[in-house]
Parts: C-alpha cells; structure tokens; sequence
C-alpha cells in the first residue's frame, strides 16, 4: 500500500516537474513578445497585432498551473494558526480535511470549466484567430493539476506517517 502511495507521489511530482518547465517556457514567451512589444511600438513605431494578445493568454495559463504547482509545495498564502497551536493529530486531521475539500473544489473547478471550455469554443480571439477553448482550457487543466496535487499531498502525509511511525 505505501510503496503504490510512494509510486502516486513520485508520479505526480514528475507531472509537477513537466509544469515547471512549462511554467518557465510561458514565462520566457511573454517576457519576449512584451520586451518586443515595446521595442516596436516605440523604436520602429508600429506595433505587433498578436503580442498582447498572446501574452496574456500566457499569463492566465500561469496562474492557473502556477497555482496549482505552488499548492503542491506549500508556497501559497495559509492562514495556519490553527496548525500551529494545535497537536499532531489535530493539525494532521486539517492538512487532511484541507487536502480533501481541495479536491472537491478542484473537482467542481474541473467539470465546470470544462463545460465552460466547450461553451466558448466556437469563438475566435481577435487577434490570432485561435478557438478561445485554448483559453478557457487553463481553468480545466489547473483544476486537473490541483486535483492530482491533492491527492499527492494525501498520499504524502501516509508515507510520512509509516516513516514516522
């Protein structure tokens, strides 16, 4: 049982890794095309049709996987006072219920966006003329990501468990 729970762990901290680098590549797109946005509508005097447009696709697609990956490894803003003056097993059973409600949200956050992804699809971005699904994808794929995140973090805190135990 702990060895298919370590398996899930290492699993989705691999999926975590993809995002990483998927979370820097998004990074250095909008970096780039805002840098040349800038360049080209002061120096050259004309700007780029797609730039803002595609940056700040980029953009939404990192906060929504760059919440989800930040949730995996305890870097978002908790108010954990209540962890704090409590015990171990206390402070164990809300790390849980929190992981748990987590997956529920993500959950609602999954299907609901999903439907809203199939809702927009037929739509067109101004500028590129991509389906705005490409969009809208971000909040089903972050959703995904803070699901499979939930479940490591349960999964993580049994195998801490036995080796504490």
């Amino acid at each position: 049982m702990h060895d298919a729970l370590r398996i899930v762990v290492r699993a989705v901290d691999g999926v975590n890794w993809l995002v990483g680098w998927l979370l820097a590549a998004l990074l250095l797109v909008m970096s780039v095309l805002i840098s040349w946005q800038v360049f080209a509508r002061y120096v050259m005097g004309s700007s780029l049709s797609f730039s803002e447009e595609v940056s700040r696709f980029s953009m939404v697609w990192m906060a929504m996987l760059g919440a989800a990956y930040a949730y995996r490894y305890g870097s978002l803003i908790a108010v954990d006072l209540l962890t704090m003056l409590s015990g171990p097993k206390i402070s164990r059973t809300l790390r849980l219920t929190v992981a748990a409600a987590s997956c529920l949200f993500a959950f609602v956050l999954l299907t609901q966006g999903w439907a809203l992804t199939e809702r927009v699809a037929s739509q067109t971005a101004p500028s590129t003329r991509v389906s705005m699904a490409w969009l809208y994808g971000s909040m089903p794929a972050g959703a995904a990501l803070i699901f499979l995140n939930a479940i490591a973090i349960i999964a993580q805190d049994f195998v801490d468990e036995r080796k504490a135990a």
